[in-house]
C-alpha cells in the first residue's frame, strides 16, 4: 500500500509530462495508454476536466501531468461546443466512431492499459426517479464485450455513479466481477481538500453522522452521499451495508431533528461548515429534503439536501470526544477544477498497478442508498427495506487532496 508520505509526494511532482513531452518523461516514468469513452466533451465538463488534465497537465496550461498517454477517444454526442475535434487534432488523437475501435485503437488487439469511461453530461432523458439516464451501462457493456472479443481485460473507471439505476450498476459490478476487471467508480469530491482539514482513522469509534449536500437530488445527492461514505466507513466494524432508505421532506424531515432520531448538535456542526445562499432559518427551505437510512450494524445515516447551501459538509461525534467534528468538501475552480486531478491521481494509480486504489463497493453502496431514496420520494416517502444493500467491503485509507494546492512547481518525478 502506498503511504500517504509517497502520495503527496507524488502529487507534489505532479507525474509526468503532458502529452506532448510524453517521450521526455519516458526515462524516468513508463507511461501508461489509456482509451476515453466519453458522452460528451465541451469545457468545464468532467471530459474536460479529466482527461483534458491527461493531455495538457494536471493545471492544463501544457505543464506537467498524469503518467498516462491518451491513445484513443469516442465521443458519444458533439455539439457546437465541442472540444473533442480541437483536442484530438492538437495531440494527433484518434477520434473512433465506435466504442469498440476506441478500445483496440482501430487495430485487431487491445493495446492500451487502461479505459476511461465518463457518461456525465450531455443530452439524455430523464426517469420518473429524477435521475438523468447517462449511458454508463452501455458504455461499460461495450467496453467489456471488446474485452471479451479480443481476450483481454485491463482497469476500467466509471465517472460517478454506475447505473445510474439500481439494477444497471448492480449488472456492471457483477460483471465486472465475473471477468475479473480491476473496475473502480466514484466522485471527485471524497479525494478534494477538506476545509477545515479532517481525516478518520480506520476502525474510529464514529457515534453519529450528519452529512449535507446541495442541488439536485441525483447528481449531487451521489457526491454528498460519496462523501458522507467515505468518512463513515472508518467506523469500527465496518463496512456491511444498508437495511432500509427513507426519503422525507417537509415537517417529516425536521421531526427526526426534533424527535433525537438524529443529533440536532451534529446537524448544526454539518450546517456550520457550508456556505449559505439565502438567508433566514434553513426550515424554511422549501425544497429541502433527507436521505436517512440505516445500516446493518445499526449506525443511522441522515443526509440533508437543502437548497439554502452551495457545499457538501460531513459532521461526526467521535466517541470521548465532547463536540462534534465537521469538515466541508470543496470545490475549487482553478486551477482546472484541481480536485479532479486527485480524482485522476487515483485512476493513474489503478492503471500503472493493475489495482483499484479504493473499493468500487463503496460507490456501488452509495449508488443503491441515492438510487432507493429516490425511489422512496416517487413513493411519498416509504420506507424500504434493501436487502439488496448488505454490500460488505473493508475500507482503504486512500489519501485525499493535501492543504496546499496544485500552484506548486514540480521538483521531481511521480514517485511510487
Amino acid at each position: 500500500m502506498m503511504t500517504r508520505r509517497d502520495w503527496l509526494a507524488g502529487v507534489a511532482a505532479c507525474g509526468a509530462m503532458s502529452q506532448r513531452a510524453l517521450a521526455a518523461s519516458a526515462k524516468s516514468v513508463k507511461m501508461k495508454s489509456v482509451a476515453a469513452v466519453v458522452s460528451i466533451y465541451e469545457p468545464i465538463t468532467h471530459s474536460d476536466v479529466l482527461i483534458g488534465k491527461i493531455l495538457e497537465g494536471w493545471k492544463q496550461d501544457g505543464a506537467t501531468g498524469p503518467a498516462l498517454k491518451l491513445s484513443s477517444l469516442y465521443v458519444d454526442q458533439v455539439s457546437d461546443q465541442d472540444l473533442s475535434r480541437k483536442m484530438a487534432a492538437k495531440y494527433n488523437v484518434p477520434i473512433f466512431d465506435s466504442i469498440e475501435k476506441a478500445v483496440t485503437v482501430g487495430t485487431d488487439r487491445i493495446p492500451v492499459d487502461g479505459v476511461i469511461s465518463i457518461g456525465e453530461h450531455g443530452d439524455y432523458p430523464l426517469n420518473d426517479k429524477g435521475q438523468q439516464l447517462y449511458p454508463r451501462r452501455r458504455f461499460f457493456k461495450e467496453i467489456t464485450d471488446t474485452f471479451q472479443k479480443y481476450n483481454r481485460v485491463v482497469p476500467v473507471f466509471n465517472d460517478k455513479h454506475p447505473g445510474p439505476v439500481w439494477a444497471d450498476a448492480k449488472w456492471m459490478y457483477d460483471r465486472a466481477q465475473e471477468m475479473q476487471v480491476p473496475f473502480m467508480a466514484g466522485s471527485s469530491l471524497p479525494l478534494t481538500y477538506r476545509k477545515p482539514e479532517l481525516d478518520i482513522p480506520p476502525g474510529s469509534e464514529i457515534e453519529a453522522a450528519v452529512g449535507i449536500g446541495y442541488s439536485e437530488l441525483d447528481r449531487y445527492g451521489f457526491h454528498a452521499l460519496e462523501c458522507f461514505q467515505c468518512l463513515v466507513e472508518r467506523r469500527q466494524g465496518a463496512e456491511s451495508g444498508v437495511e432500509w432508505v427513507q426519503y422525507l421532506e417537509g415537517d417529516a424531515m425536521w421531526k427526526v431533528l426534533d424527535d433525537g432520531f438524529v443529533s440536532r448538535d451534529v446537524f448544526d456542526a454539518a450546517l456550520a461548515a457550508v456556505p449559505k445562499v439565502r438567508q433566514g432559518d434553513v426550515r424554511d427551505d422549501p425544497d429541502a429534503g433527507l436521505f436517512l437510512f440505516k445500516y446493518n450494524d445499526g449506525f443511522v445515516g441522515a443526509l440533508f439536501m437543502l437548497q439554502s447551501v452551495n457545499r457538501t459538509s460531513v459532521a461526526l461525534t467521535l466517541k470521548g470526544q465532547a463536540k462534534p467534528v465537521a469538515t466541508q468538501f470543496e470545490e475549487r475552480t482553478e486551477p482546472a477544477h484541481p480536485h479532479f486531478a486527485y480524482l485522476l491521481k487515483s485512476i493513474e494509480r489503478m492503471i500503472h498497478t493493475g489495482r483499484p486504489s479504493y473499493p468500487v463497493e463503496r460507490t456501488l453502496l452509495t449508488s443503491g442508498i441515492l438510487d432507493r431514496a429516490l425511489t422512496s420520494r416517487l413513493q411519498d416517502g416509504q420506507k424500504l427495506e434493501t436487502p439488496e444493500l448488505a454490500i460488505r467491503y473493508q475500507p482503504v485509507a486512500y489519501p485525499h487532496a493535501p492543504l496546499p494546492d496544485l500552484n506548486a512547481d514540480p521538483s521531481q518525478q511521480l514517485a511510487r
